[in-house]
Order: structure tokens, then sequence, then C-alpha cells
């Protein structure tokens, strides 16, 4: 073996070993303390007093960043400027804890209404039925198509002019064989639709704008109608299609229906509590507050959602009475 090959082998082992020696240095200390929350990895510490990601992705979720149960990735830009913020947020209140801020009456009264707001939540969380049965929202959905008034869409086109006498020349035009989207585009002075060839998408009967009911009411599709004055000048229309209103389906409005169904647990929640307390107002109540609802399920998006944060019935209301199906307005394809 020559001496280059025998050095190597000697120092290898040496090598090695301040390798792994930088490599210890470069990990960060692992922490004895107990994590808060399973998973939970400390990602700085203030003299001591470690932040972990849980307190990093509740600032991200208050802050309306990220939903409620939606992960936080540790390595995004927005972990680093949320984590930046709690760690201003910790040296701005050990500061002021430093100034006995903390010990005034004024801090003492909001301390005491987030600790009455955040037991409130986790009560409801606690307390309300995660798991609402599918039948229950099957059975109020079907209970609300029958109280539903099914009404007729109408799919229309418009061209919108300045004068009746404009609109007149234009239909001249149209009847003359030129395409209503063209003209539309060439001479609408509505610009939400004009781009669109005049499309207004649908929309259903009983909402329609009145100025547009002597024109639309009676008319078929394919049919072109008017001028006719309506807000902002004379208006053109053709009717694209006719049907009746199609209603929410049952997996569009279950959002919709999981929060109602939550919302009177809440609701039965909080009246049982009222009858057992002695609740004496010292004020008389502003008229129409006596019919307040007292209390409202969030307003989630899905699902899951709806039942992981009933607990922010102390922060967020609805004036929601009934989970009917909503009417579809708006384009559709």
């Amino acid at each position: 073996m020559g001496r280059l090959s025998a050095l190597r082998l000697v120092c290898l082992p040496a090598v090695l070993a301040l390798t792994l020696s930088v490599a210890a240095c470069n990990k960060a200390p692992v922490s004895s303390e107990a994590a808060p929350e399973p998973g939970d990895v400390a990602v700085a510490r203030i003299d001591g007093e470690t932040i972990w990601t849980s307190d990093v992705r509740a600032e991200a979720v208050a802050q309306g960043q990220i939903g409620p149960g939606e992960p936080l990735d540790v390595t995004s830009d927005l972990f680093s400027r949320t984590l930046e913020e709690v760690i201003d947020q910790r040296l701005l209140a050990k500061a002021a804890s430093a100034k006995g801020l903390e010990k005034s009456t004024t801090a003492q009264r909001r301390l005491r209404a987030a600790h009455d707001r955040i037991l409130g939540d986790m009560l409801v969380e606690n307390t309300i039925d995660r798991d609402i049965d599918e039948k229950a929202v099957k059975d109020h959905y079907d209970e609300q198509l029958k109280l539903s008034k099914q009404s007729e869409e109408i799919r229309a086109r418009m061209i919108l002019l300045k004068t009746q006498a404009d609109a007149q020349a234009a239909l001249k035009q149209i009847q003359g064989g030129a395409l209503f989207e063209a003209m539309a585009m060439e001479k609408s002075i509505d610009q939400g639709t004009r781009f669109n060839g005049g499309d207004m998408g649908y929309f259903t009967t009983d909402i329609m704008p009145q100025a547009y009911k002597p024109a639309l009411m009676t008319a078929k599709a394919g049919d072109t109608v008017g001028p006719v004055q309506v807000d902002g000048g004379w208006a053109l229309f053709r009717v694209e299609d006719r049907r009746p209103e199609q209603l929410p389906t049952l997996d569009e409005e279950r959002p919709i229906i999981m929060r109602y169904l939550i919302y009177n647990q809440v609701a039965g929640m909080l009246n049982s509590l009222r009858k057992k307390a002695n609740v004496e107002l010292l004020v008389k109540p502003t008229a129409g507050s006596a019919e307040q609802e007292p209390a409202a399920a969030p307003d989630e998006t899905s699902d899951a959602s709806a039942s992981d944060e009933a607990g922010s019935v102390a922060s967020t209301s609805t004036s929601t009475s009934s989970a009917a199906p909503a009417k579809k307005t708006g384009k559709k394809s």
C-alpha cells in the first residue's frame, strides 16, 4: 500500500469524527420540556420560554391566514412571518408585565373577557354533538325543499344603449342578421355583460327587476325583445333559455344545514343555562333586542370545520334561522 493510501486511512477516522461533531453542533438542541400538543415542535425560545408550532398555527388561524384544522408548513414564508409576529407579541407582553401594566384595572377586565370567551368556546367544543347524523341533515334538507317555492329561471343576453333611438337602430341590425353577441360587445354600455356578449346568466323570474318583466315574462327561448327602458338607458334582450328553477343540491347545502343544526344545539344549551342562572338586566332592552337569538354556530365551509370550530359561538354570530335551500342566481354554463 502506498504512503498516500495509508495516510488516507489514518486521517479518515479523524475527518469523520470532525464532520459528525460539526453536524451535531448545527442541530437544534433537543428540549426536555413536554410538548403542549402531540407532535408539537419547539421553534423558538425567549429568555427560556418556548414557542411551539401550535402557538404559531393558532396565531395564523386567529389572523385568518389559514382555516381551523388546516396544517401550516414550518418551512413556508407564512410560518416564518407568523413566528416573528408571535415573538414580537411575547416581547411586548413581557415588557408590559415588567412595567406592571397587567395589574391595572383595564388589563384585568380585558384578561377576564378573554378568559370567559376561551372557556365558553371550550365548553361548546366539548358539549355539542360533533357527529351530526346524516339522516338529520337529509331530513332537514327535504323539509326545506317542501317549503321552497320553485320559480322559473331565465337566461338572457342584454344590449344596453343610451337612447331609445340607438336601441331601435341596433334592433334593426339584429333583425337584418347581425349577431346579438357581436352587437353587445360592440355597442352595449353595460360593462358587466358587454364583454360576455351581453350574457346575464340565469336569474329567477321572482327576483327579476320590474322593468324587465313586460319584455321577458312571456318571451320564448330565441326571442329578441325590446327596447325597454331600464336603469341606465334602453335595453334589448334575447332569451337564451327558460327552465324550472334549479335548487341547490344536498351536497351544496350541507355546510349551511350543518351550521344551522349546530346552532340549534348551542342555542338550546344557552337557553338551559339562562333558565338555571339568575340573570338580571339593569337596563331596558332596545327595540327588537328581545327577539335576538342568544348565540350562533360558526359560519363554516365544510362539515368538518363546522364541527371543529363550533366553539366560536362567543365571537361569531349569524342571523340564520332557517337553512332553506338558497336560490341560485348568476351565470351558469
